[in-house]
């Protein structure tokens, strides 16, 4: 029996060395940890259950068969961040460069399916050089079969992708996929096709960094949601990020201990607006004193950086915020803030997570990009997700809601549930000199008339109590109770339900 005990743990110990010291040697070499200080680093301390420890490939071809090392080249299981189950999977570099072979994939879609049958998190961590070249077609097999389970998982449990090395052609599609993809600066990377073959192909010379680098995909692409400066710290950030989220979409988002008051005045917020209607203030100071304890998690913040997207907490409870930003582009909708607001919203629709917007939008970003870009198209995907979303909405103007822009930011038309404005908003389909200039052409030589028929304009229209007139904004607030106000909105839909037409799906203007 001791015997049988000791040959365990010496498997134990021979699998969890993965290729060898020597290449773990290399992997903190490069600022890298292994797969396993990663999900070490991930979980709760001694919460780790690892499955198929001892998997090993079934290739024969080109000398494989001498080398089977235990756990092909990925760590799975599941464990707990701060008490609440996720499942996790991690690939080891050092192991045929974590390439995916027909094991290594079922190792995965294995805790895939137990994600989605138990209703938890799957945290992928991506470090492999691609599709295992010796397993030929049984290699691509295994790609597939985990895209399949990502399409299946999508908007049942959260996934969330970590990239933390290369990640190359098939693979990239896999975290694509996934909710949230988080990225390590100067040492992971993604593209679909490598410099070498861009060199070959188009003659461009490209180095692996700028061409699917981590300030690639959150500036320029929008593919990844951050980056971060290395392993340690993007590990930190996604067990903060999991804290917002619930754990699947039949559970409500998990509720925090808070040390702030609901009803806090904030009376700075009184003077956050300028006197002058076209001085860009920043929004992000709106959000952080709603949220307790200033505590606001963004997302694809270097991206679009127009408009504003991710979580914070009121009175405890998840809130998705989106929210114009005046700093960049007078606050303008385009086509990559209409994009990147959408697929936020549709998460939080998805997971049942109350939708927070702050409105400061002159309206859409004129010129022949936007329009040859299909900002028409674009536009309609933010419009279709506020539209279709069921989740709690509420709706905050603090200054221009100008033409269908106006419409399109979670406006009572769409189903929001409340909408209030300060005393600053202007809701108009247009702002005063257009207007004027419009309606008033005849008068274009007198600017004297002109200036009457703008400050007429302004005293009507600049203003949110038409709409308040009308029903279309419930209350128009004081700023420094904004916190008190809003926070009463959401506890009061707690129990709010809602349901769409039955459909089998629907087609949102891709």
């Amino acid at each position: 029996m001791i015997d049988v005990l000791r040959e365990l743990e010496n498997r134990r110990e021979k699998a969890r060395l993965g290729g060898g010291q020597r290449r773990i040697d290399s992997q903190h070499a490069k600022g890298k940890l292994t797969a396993r200080e990663r999900v070490e680093l991930l979980l709760d301390e001694a919460s780790f259950e690892e499955f198929d420890m001892f998997v090993a490939h079934r290739c024969t071809d080109f000398g494989m068969a001498d080398d089977r090392p235990a756990g092909d080249g990925v760590v799975t299981g599941w464990g707990t961040i701060n008490g609440r189950m996720v499942y996790v999977f991690s690939q080891d570099f050092t192991v045929f460069g974590g390439s995916l072979s027909e094991t290594h994939a079922q190792k995965i879609c294995k805790i895939m399916d137990m994600a989605m049958q138990n209703g938890a998190p799957v945290i992928g961590i991506n470090d492999s050089g691609g599709a295992r070249i010796q397993e030929g077609v049984a290699s691509l097999a295994g790609y597939a079969e985990v895209f399949q389970r990502n399409i299946l998982a999508s908007g049942v449990v959260p996934q969330i992708s970590l990239v933390m090395g290369p990640c190359a052609g098939g693979a990239v599609y896999s975290p694509a996929m996934t909710d949230f993809i988080f990225m390590v600066k100067d040492s992971s990377y993604m593209f679909v096709t490598g410099p070498d073959v861009v060199k070959t192909v188009t003659n461009e010379v490209v180095t692996a960094e700028e061409l699917g680098g981590a300030l690639t995909h959150t500036k320029k692409s929008s593919v990844a949601d951050g980056a971060f400066e290395n392993d340690v710290e993007a590990l930190v950030e996604v067990r903060r990020l999991v804290d917002f989220l619930p754990l699947n979409n039949r559970e409500k988002p998990p509720v925090r201990p808070f040390f702030d008051e609901p009803a806090r005045v904030e009376p700075s917020l009184d003077t956050l607006i300028p006197d002058n209607t076209n001085t860009p203030y920043d929004i992000k100071e709106l959000i952080l004193k709603l949220a307790d304890e200033s505590d606001f998690f963004e997302i694809q913040e270097e991206f679009a950086r127009n408009i504003i997207t991710g979580f914070m907490r009121l009175e405890g409870q998840t809130i998705g915020v989106v929210a114009n930003q005046p700093m960049v582009l007078a606050g303008c909708l385009d086509i990559d803030s209409s994009r990147k607001a959408a697929r936020f919203v549709r998460f939080c629709d998805a997971f049942e997570i109350p939708i927070l917007t702050l409105v400061d939008v002159p309206g859409f970003l004129p010129g022949t990009s936007q329009e040859f870009g299909g900002v028409i198209k674009h536009g309609a995907k933010l419009l279709f997700a506020y539209g279709e979303a069921t989740v709690p909405k509420v709706t905050l103007i603090t200054r221009k809601a100008y033409g269908g822009a106006y419409d399109v930011m979670a406006s009572k038309h769409l189903r929001g549930d409340f909408n209030y404005a300060w005393p600053t908003a202007e809701i108009a389909v247009m702002g005063a000199k257009g207007a004027t200039e419009i309606i008033h052409r005849a008068d274009l030589g007198d600017s004297e008339k002109i200036a009457q028929h703008t400050l007429d304009y302004e005293t009507r229209f600049a203003n949110p109590f038409v709409a308040a007139e009308r029903g279309f904004i419930d209350e128009v607030i004081q700023p420094r109770n904004t916190r008190m106000r809003i926070s009463r909105a959401f506890a009061a839909l707690r129990g709010k339900k809602l349901t769409n037409p039955w459909k089998k799906h629907d087609n949102i203007p891709l």
